[in-house]
């Protein structure tokens, strides 16, 4: 099964794909309408590794004419299992609809669910 997956952050990055996925995974420019990006300090060592950064972007609900720009990734299962590993405990997936009218799975702001 395929699953999209939009990427605001550190899952665009190809090193990142790479150290998850082992390949380069096509992306597609998007965008999330009524969300606003925030930052949140990673503490897991090795997220931190595989980012290269301890900060790192998060979605919080925003206004409705707030909009965050990104992209939509098409990840495989394993891929999908692979990401939520990754993403530490501030995060939680959550389905959203892009602006394209595009179903996908978003990391969002765990304190905001």
């Amino acid at each position: 099964m395929t699953h999209r997956v939009f990427s605001y952050g550190t899952l665009r990055q190809a090193d990142v794909q790479s150290a998850l996925y082992g390949r380069a995974v096509p992306t597609v420019a998007d965008t999330l309408p009524g969300f606003r990006l925030d930052w949140v300090e990673i503490t897991d060592a090795a997220v931190i590794a595989t980012s290269g950064s301890d900060r790192h972007p998060i979605l919080r609900p925003g206004a409705a004419h707030d909009a965050v720009e990104g992209a939509s990734l098409e990840l495989t299962d394993d891929e999908l299992a692979a990401t939520d590993a990754y993403e530490v405990d501030d995060y939680v997936r959550t389905p959203v609809v892009l602006a394209s009218g595009l179903d996908a799975w978003a990391y969002l702001a765990a304190d905001e669910t």
